[in-house]
């Protein structure tokens, strides 16, 4: 059995971590980096099984000028929606592989404490059942897998609980207190759970690990990197600012011009993110809080 880590950013070092605790894996990414067992992108492509940690928004292309389909199983665990297309990943990935192939990994967890063998939970969403519990025997004691066939629905949790995690992070650089946070994630999990039901997604993934615990998670801690846009941007800094000083991709700024223009597509009512995206595009946050108290 041959595995292998596509990205080896934050996310893509701790999957490594984590799977080369039960079995040997490989990591590669286009620049090399001093890593255990990293190995040149040809060398990752001939391996069995995938574990796919890219930025969203540069999947499709990826996957069009880099990848060779050799039958392999693939773990997805990149996170957003495109924004040119409005595209789920799951909708970009079907074009190159079958969908039989494909899974997708949710749930709350910081690379970070991944890395320091701190426990947590995640899921494994396929349409294929069997995949699914394949992958769930890479992950070491202290991450324990669970799995659902809620495809669309982990696309949309893990991609809208970012944008929520600017917003949250707003709502603290603000200093609006403990309960304007609790009441903004509580509403953006409604928002979510709405968004999704458009696209198919099934009630209990809001409530479960992808949906309320990732939110929880992302939206309420500096380790992420959405959360800390936010926290900026109240602060009056410049979104380039905050984003070279990151250093690191944050999905929900791209993520949230996404999930505002498929809203206007579709005529769902998604007012946080609609602030979202107006604040990243230089609105005053101050003037975002008072509509959404007026709306």
């Amino acid at each position: 059995m041959k595995i292998a880590v596509i990205g080896a950013g934050k996310w893509g070092q701790a999957l490594h971590f984590a799977i080369s605790k039960n079995l040997p894996c490989m990591i590669t990414s286009r620049n090399k980096k001093d890593i255990p067992n990293f190995v040149a992108l040809e060398e990752a492509l001939d391996a069995e099984y995938l574990i796919l940690a890219l930025p969203a928004q540069i999947v499709r292309e990826w996957l069009a000028t880099h990848f060779i389909y050799k039958g392999q199983k693939i773990l997805v665990a990149a996170k957003g929606i495109e924004q040119r297309s409005g595209n789920f990943l799951n909708e970009i990935f079907t074009q190159f592989i079958p969908e039989q192939n494909l899974a997708y990994l949710s749930g709350p967890s910081f690379a970070s404490e991944v890395m320091m063998g701190l426990p947590t939970a995640v899921v494994i969403n396929a349409t294929n059942s069997e995949l699914a519990k394949e992958f769930t025997l890479f992950f070491p004691d202290f991450i324990k897998t669970y799995i659902s066939n809620d495809v669309i629905g982990a696309e949309v949790c893990g991609a809208y609980k970012n944008v929520l995690a600017i917003a949250s992070g707003i709502s603290d650089g603000l200093q609006l207190g403990n309960n304007a946070r609790a009441s903004l994630i509580a509403r953006g999990l409604v928002e979510m759970r709405r968004f999704g039901k458009h696209f198919g997604a099934q009630d209990e993934t809001f409530l479960g690990l992808s949906g309320a615990g990732d939110l929880f998670l992302t939206a309420s801690s500096t380790l992420s990197r959405n959360y800390r846009v936010g926290l900026f941007l109240a602060q009056g800094k410049k979104l380039t600012t905050i984003l070279d000083e990151l250093g690191e991709v944050a999905e929900g700024v791209f993520t949230s011009k996404a999930v505002v223009n498929l809203s206007h597509k579709n005529h769902i009512y998604t007012p946080i993110a609609e602030e979202v995206a107006l604040i990243l595009e230089g609105k005053d946050p101050k003037m975002s809080v008072k509509d959404l108290l007026a709306d």
